[in-house]
């Protein structure tokens, strides 16, 4: 038996979809691009989604149309993936890490103030494992200081704060639909933005700087389009995109389900020795692309899984440690704490009751 840690997702009706798109020879942004942005709107959501190619690209794109530029500072949590800080980076902009909460992995509130500056622009908020941040707390430090925020939700796709979607809260969120993610379209993300003015120009962007709505065929078969700012080649395909709508199909059936299989976790896992459960508060409802907890003597913990075909994976420590960021930050004391006994066990949408039974056993044997 081997149980990994991920494991893609893909309908059932998936082939059919992408097969008809081929068929059309027309694979570019089209229908099924507005199509998928309008289901994740109306079944997760989302508002003003634009759909873009990959996460990264989302978070880029937030970047820009903030006005994110050189000599700017963005304060950020270091639990996450290179690509959250890199988009701050390649704007010539500094990312400023606050310390975690060691209890979620989650960007602390209590630990931003101290990291503004005059140079500050923004917050981002990482949801870290698809677990929603204490986003109440982060939007009155930004209201104080009429700074912006921006949620990487690159895993929390279908999450909820205090009843309201993730995708609806905050200036910008940012969504991935890489191969991995509970939702995918085999790479591709999303932007959402609040302001309508900004969601325009967010659509513009994605595609090279023009508004191709409004940018008609003229004769000679050139569109007509007169660029003001810079843009991107960042949105997604049709071939992308049916492959999202029919991954959108029963998803939040199999959201219901993944945090059923977290509620029989953490009832199974509670009073393990040596194991210590992330927090979870009820105002919230998590993504749960992750399933993670502390453990003591990680290392033996991750053998003795693996002995019995189980995958455990830290996911990713603290990017501070990277030297283009500055390197390991010595008051970051949660961070360091969180990168010592932080694992992840598997939790995904092909995870059997069995399996998970088989996972607990294995654990309450002792590593």
């Amino acid at each position: 038996m081997q149980i990994p840690i991920f494991h893609t997702y893909i309908h059932p009706t998936a082939k059919q979809r992408v097969a008809e798109v081929l068929d059309t020879t027309f694979l570019s942004e089209g229908k099924l691009v507005k199509e998928f942005e309008a289901r994740l709107s109306r079944d997760l959501g989302m508002v003003h989604p634009a759909a873009l190619n990959s996460g990264t690209s989302a978070l880029h794109l937030a970047m820009v149309i903030a006005g994110i530029g050189p000599g700017d500072e963005v304060i950020l949590s270091p639990q996450t993936f290179v690509a959250s800080a890199l988009v701050i980076s390649q704007q010539g902009a500094t990312p400023v890490f606050a310390d975690i909460q060691y209890e979620t992995g989650n960007i602390d509130p209590s630990d931003i103030e101290s990291r503004i500056t005059e140079r500050t622009k923004a917050i981002m908020a990482v949801h870290w494992g698809g677990y929603p941040c204490d986003l109440d707390e982060i939007h009155a430090i930004a209201r104080k200081y009429g700074l912006l925020v921006i949620e990487d939700a690159a895993h929390a796709p279908g999450a909820t704060y205090k009843g309201r979607a993730i995708g609806s809260i905050s200036d910008f969120t940012c969504f991935s639909f890489q191969a991995i993610k509970h939702l995918t379209t085999g790479d591709g993300g999303a932007i959402c933005c609040l302001d309508p003015v900004l969601v325009q120009e967010t659509f513009k962007r994605r595609w090279f700087g023009i508004d191709r709505a409004n940018s008609p065929m003229s004769e000679l078969g050139e569109r007509e389009y007169d660029i003001s700012a810079v843009g991107f080649k960042y949105h997604l395909s049709d071939y992308a995109a049916a492959l999202g709508l029919a991954n959108l199909e029963g998803f939040n059936e199999r959201l219901a389900r993944r945090r059923a299989l977290v509620r029989r976790y953490r009832e199974e896992l509670a009073n393990v020795p040596g194991l210590t459960l992330f927090e979870e508060k009820g105002d919230r409802e998590g993504a749960y692309w992750l399933f993670g907890f502390h453990v003591e003597q990680r290392l033996a913990f991750i053998r003795s899984l693996k002995a019995k075909g189980i995958v455990a994976s830290i996911i990713h420590d603290g990017i501070d440690h990277n030297s283009l960021f500055g390197g390991t930050r010595a008051d970051l004391a949660n961070q360091l704490r969180f990168n010592k006994t932080q694992i992840h066990i598997p939790i995904h949408d092909a995870l059997t009751n069995e399996q998970l039974a088989y996972v607990v056993d294995v654990i309450k044997q002792g590593w």
